[in-house]
C-alpha cells in the first residue's frame, strides 16, 4: 500500500463514503421484522457488490488491488454490522445507519492498514519491505 499523504487521505475518504452508502442501503432494504442472521448474510453480499462497484470508481486514482480489497472489506463489514443492527435495535433511524456505516468504513481501513503493516515484516537484510 502506498504511503503518500494524498493516497492515504483518498483511501480513507473512499472507505468512509462507501461505508455510509452501504449503511444507508442496508437501512432501506432491511426491516425490523427481518431475521438478523438472514439480514447479515444478505447485506454482507450486497455490501461486497457495492464495494466492487466502488472499486471501479476509485481504481483509477488509488490503484487496482489497493482499492479493491479495502472497499470490498468495508462493504462486507458494514453490511454485516448494519444489516444485523436494523432488526436488533428498535427503532433504528437512517442517521444511525449512516453513522454506523461511516464508523465501519473508518474502522475497516484502519484494520487493513494494521494488517498490511504486520504482514509486510522485515526482510533478511533487516530493512522493512516496501512496495516500490
Amino acid at each position: 500500500m502506498d504511503h503518500r499523504f494524498e493516497y492515504v487521505i483518498g483511501d480513507l475518504i473512499a472507505n468512509v463514503v462507501l461505508g455510509g452508502i452501504v449503511g444507508l442501503l442496508c437501512w432501506l432494504i432491511v426491516g425490523p421484522s427481518w431475521n438478523m442472521w438472514i439480514a447479515m448474510f444478505l447485506m454482507m453480499a450486497i455490501g461486497s457488490i457495492i464495494g466492487l462497484v466502488g472499486f471501479f470508481v476509485t481504481a483509477r486514482w488509488l490503484g487496482a488491488m489497493e482499492s479493491m480489497v479495502p472497499l470490498m472489506f468495508t462493504g462486507e463489514l458494514t453490511g454485516m454490522v448494519v444489516g444485523m443492527a436494523v432488526p436488533m435495535i428498535q427503532p433504528f433511524s437512517a442517521m444511525q445507519s449512516l453513522i454506523w456505516g461511516l464508523v465501519c468504513g473508518a474502522a475497516s481501513i484502519v484494520i487493513i492498514w494494521i494488517a498490511n503493516s504486520l504482514l509486510r515484516g522485515v526482510t533478511r537484510d533487516g530493512k522493512e519491505a516496501r512496495n516500490g
